[in-house]
């Protein structure tokens, strides 16, 4: 009955997911392609066992990288299917394996999309990355003999309360599952209140993420356009507010003499908003999409490029992470330390609880109180090479030393035998 009414909701709710489809395709029309798959509608065909992973959007399509590697060089013989719900999640998935996966929104759930996703894919299994959970789409996989995953998954104390209110749906569809992998033990304690049937500790797939070496070479082109002695300061996967934020904070502060700042937005739709607010406070800036040298005299650059994160932290001297500042969990810090950059985190890191804090703990990472703590620490940074030093040691030790969630993700799904799957 909770599942008949809440299929019912949804149903309800279209009009308004449609409507908010248009929304979003003000500031980013790529919303508005492909529409019908998110109703259910399909084209095309797989000639091939079909092994599906959704990736909701950038961060967990980026984390599904080594898993993704991985599954292709065991089951050569299966095609992997990477779905999403976000333009940007599509778009990296693009850029990260081209043509050697499949692509397509995840239907809203629903059950005559849900059905219909199926039907027209016939997955043999499902891994769906960190937090996703869905109830339609789990019970119709479950009626099909289609074993779903929910691996590298994370739960906060938000989260885990958002599904709390909706717990017989949640434990439902948390006890269809296959099996867990939790990424910490307080991830798969949230999960098993909720309902999830003695989750595994597997660690964070993030983790075995290795900088591409062709990203490592863009990253020194970069730094040698920017100009190879000044110091640079990385604001990365900055959130709507940070911005004016950092930048006031630096305005009151200073940065050492031929210090550079580099500011990357964490959703493209707001380069434009960014480039604006830099026009307003009058300061001379370049953008990565100009592919141009920087100039002496120009003390920003706007990050407005997709899938070059690895080279702004290769080129940058110290970073901060975004989505920090303010309450809204942060970012992954990962991809820093493991190009052994210094990083700086805000308050707020909600979302990367246990990596972050490893982080300090090794000294990888320091925590600020606010844009104006952030600001001091910075400068500090950049004018101590010797702590920088230290601490890029330590992100990489770090990041060394807690590599191998994939390896034991896999091993979580042979376990199951894959019963009836064809692997």
């Amino acid at each position: 009955m909770r599942r008949l009414l809440y299929s019912a909701l949804v149903v309800l709710l279209l009009p308004w997911a449609l409507l908010h489809l248009l929304l979003r395709a003000r500031k980013q029309p790529e919303y508005l392609e492909h529409v019908a798959e998110r109703f259910g509608g399909f084209a095309g065909t797989v000639d091939a066992p079909i092994i599906w992973i959704h990736a909701v959007s950038v961060g967990e399509t980026r984390a599904a990288e080594p898993l993704f590697r991985k599954l292709r060089e065991r089951y050569p013989g299966h095609r992997i299917l990477l779905t999403h719900a976000t333009p940007t999640g599509r778009q990296t998935g693009n850029e990260l394996f081209g043509d050697e996966a499949s692509r397509a929104y995840l239907p809203y759930d629903f059950p005559l999309a849900v059905r219909a996703f199926l039907d027209h894919f016939k997955p043999v299994l499902g891994i769906v990355m960190e937090t996703e959970i869905w109830p339609n789409l789990i019970e119709h996989c479950h009626r099909r003999a289609i074993p779903v995953y929910l691996v590298n998954a994370r739960m906060s104390e938000k989260s885990a309360r958002g599904y709390a209110r909706i717990g017989g749906l949640t434990r439902s569809a948390l006890r269809r599952l296959a099996a867990v992998g939790a990424q910490t033990d307080k991830d798969a304690e949230r999960l098993a209140a909720l309902g999830a049937t003695k989750p595994v500790v597997t660690g964070n797939i993030k983790f075995d993420r290795a900088a591409p070496g062709q990203m490592l070479e863009l990253g020194a082109r970069m730094r040698a356009a920017i100009g190879g002695d000044r110091l640079i300061f990385l604001a990365a996967s900055t959130r709507e507010g940070e911005e004016a934020m950092i930048l006031q904070a630096l305005e009151r502060t200073g940065l050492p003499e031929r210090a550079l700042v580099a500011i990357v937005p964490r959703h493209p739709q707001r380069f434009g908003q960014v480039e604006a607010l830099m026009k307003q406070r009058g300061l001379k800036y370049r953008r990565r999409s100009d592919n141009a040298p920087v100039p002496a005299d120009c003390g920003v650059v706007l990050g407005d490029s997709m899938g070059e994160m690895f080279a702004y932290y290769a080129a940058c001297d110290v970073a901060f992470i975004g989505g920090s500042l303010l309450p809204l969990g942060g970012q992954n810090l990962l991809e820093a330390c493991a190009v052994g950059r210094p990083v700086v985190v805000g308050p707020h890191t909600f979302n990367f609880e246990e990596a972050t804090e490893r982080a300090i703990e090794a000294g990888a990472a320091v925590r600020v109180r606010d844009a104006d703590d952030l600001a001091a620490t910075v400068e500090s940074l950049l004018q101590d090479g010797q702590r920088r030093a230290r601490m890029s040691e330590a992100g990489r030790r770090f990041t060394d030393l807690h590599r191998g969630a994939t390896e034991r993700t896999l091993d979580l799904i042979k376990l199951e035998r894959l019963a009836g799957s064809g692997l």
